[in-house]
């Protein structure tokens, strides 16, 4: 059994397991719209999430962006303003920092 998630307008909209065979049937919806995703992350970047981004041109997923601050990197990871410290922190959006 594979993992494929249903794009449409670029988003994911949902993630099922399923064989190739049956999302290729149509059964439940168009099959182009499906596109296989990794648990592992072996392909596409990284397990696709509701609500993540597919990007087409490069064959990746993207998790949502965490804050408004932070800028999508050459890798497809999203970035804070700030680096962060080592040990536990949170980043703090309005301070702009890590707290």
């Amino acid at each position: 059994m594979s993992h494929f998630a249903e794009i449409k307008d670029g988003t994911v909209q949902r993630v099922v397991v399923a064989e190739q065979d049956f999302i290729d049937s149509g059964k439940i919806g168009d099959p182009s719209s499906w596109v296989q995703t990794s648990y592992n992350h072996n392909f596409r970047k990284q397990f696709a999430g509701v609500g993540y981004t597919y990007d087409g041109s490069n064959d990746v997923f993207i998790e949502p962006q965490p804050y408004a601050s932070w800028t999508l990197d050459s890798n497809y990871d999203w970035q804070p303003p700030v680096e962060k410290p080592t040990g536990l922190h949170i980043w703090n959006e309005e301070t702009q920092s890590w707290d």
